[in-house]
């Protein structure tokens, strides 16, 4: 807010895959030269223009040209725009100097990380020079983490009014989710596991469910590593792929909001796999499930068909337990594949409720709940086809 650049947001990226919807986005949602002033950006200015040509942009939409490379070109980017939204992954091998450029400008940031190391080393790194500077780094934008992080926020805000204060267990339950993970999502994964070959400390920060809480060390979590059958559902539950992401940002999110959800906080997340039998195998195919290792799995820049990307969605169900028992459940859905069509959508409100709304002042290094809680909540399901709903 305030800091009167000549951009709101810059999209940087915004020749890859994702970068592309999210461009697209912003054009169909806010236009071009209009209230909300964003541009492209890229390495190569021809690049950009033939993009934006295919996607049917206006023509006088501004473009950056910046280089992951090229420290100066990202300073000039970052100082020239409120907002840096990136979608340049793997973040371990592509992100470190955009976000030290940013916190050098005071500029905000919002990216689509879901890589637990890299976010440590960066929370460590730039925590208090974010602080000083004034800028806003919020980490995982994306599918990853906000319907989760913001889902529990949202729930905690309801189980204050219906429940008069906060649960210290939360449980998310996958019910339904249409779509693949992305390529980046792929890359990035590769990427960590090639940090754990070079260097075997970084498996205690991935295994640690508290490893973003600075220092904060909570009580035991579930491991959430192999197939259960729970009996208040009555049906099987597997290993949910992005857990090992969304739990540590909302123990992180926990800790910045000054343990709004209790010290004693309990919260893990599994996928739904059905009753009996059925639902047991399922369970047990969904935990044995590689795909992310195989050669067939998506590449960097590569993804679904528009159709195949509007037939997506997902449904999660989010229960909040009171030690007297009581419960709260919360729905989270979203109207688009997760990976692609709803994560660009979710980090293009991301970076204008940064830019346009009053939300946190203080800089530093974010997840989405303490940075803009029931905001975003309002702009994801006025814009971004998102919905967030107390259940009967």
């Amino acid at each position: 807010m305030g800091k009167n650049r000549e951009f709101d947001v810059v999209v940087y990226g915004a020749t890859g895959f994702t970068g592309r919807l999210v461009a697209e986005y912003l054009n169909k949602q806010y236009g071009v030269g209009k209230e909300l002033k964003w541009a492209m950006a890229g390495r190569s200015e021809e690049k950009l223009a033939a993009v934006r040509d295919e996607m049917g942009v206006p023509a006088d939409v501004p473009f950056v040209v910046a280089d992951a490379s090229d420290t100066a070109s990202l300073k000039s980017m970052a100082e020239r725009t409120s907002v840096v939204l990136t979608t340049v992954g793997p973040y371990q091998l592509y992100g470190s100097d955009v976000v030290a450029a940013c916190v050098a400008a005071g500029t905000d940031y919002v990216d689509l990380c879901g890589e637990v190391n890299w976010m440590h080393t960066m929370i460590a790194e730039h925590g208090e020079a974010a602080k000083k500077s004034g800028a806003r780094i919020v980490l995982s934008c994306g599918f990853d983490s906000i319907p989760f992080d913001l889902g529990v926020y949202f729930l905690q805000e309801n189980a204050k009014k219906t429940l008069g204060g906060v649960v210290p267990r939360v449980k998310t339950r996958v019910r339904e989710m249409k779509g693949t993970f992305s390529g980046g999502t792929v890359a990035s994964f590769r990427a960590t596991m090639a940090s754990v070959g070079s260097d075997p400390s970084v498996i205690e920060i991935l295994t640690n469910p508290f490893a973003l809480a600075e220092g904060f060390t909570g009580p035991a979590q579930p491991a959430g590593d192999k197939p259960v059958h729970e009996d208040d559902l009555g049906m099987w539950v597997a290993p949910f792929v992005m857990a090992p992401i969304n739990t540590r940002n909302v123990h992180r999110s926990n800790m910045l909001l000054g343990h709004a959800y209790g010290e004693d906080f309990v919260y893990d997340e599994m996928m739904m796999a059905g009753p009996g039998e059925q639902g047991e195998a399922v369970a047990k195919m969904i935990a044995g499930d590689t795909s992310m290792m195989s050669d067939d799995a998506p590449k960097p820049g590569e993804g679904p068909s528009k159709k195949e990307r509007e037939e997506g969605m997902y449904n999660v169900l989010l229960i909040g337990e009171a030690k007297d028992g009581k419960k709260i459940n919360v729905t989270v859905t979203g109207d688009r594949d997760p990976g692609y069509g709803s994560t660009s959508k979710i980090i293009a409100e991301a970076a204008v409720c940064l830019a346009k709304d009053d939300v946190v002042e203080a800089g530093g290094l974010y997840t989405s709940a303490p940075a803009m809680g029931m905001k975003l909540v309002d702009r994801l399901v006025a814009n971004a086809g998102l919905t967030f709903d107390v259940d009967a």
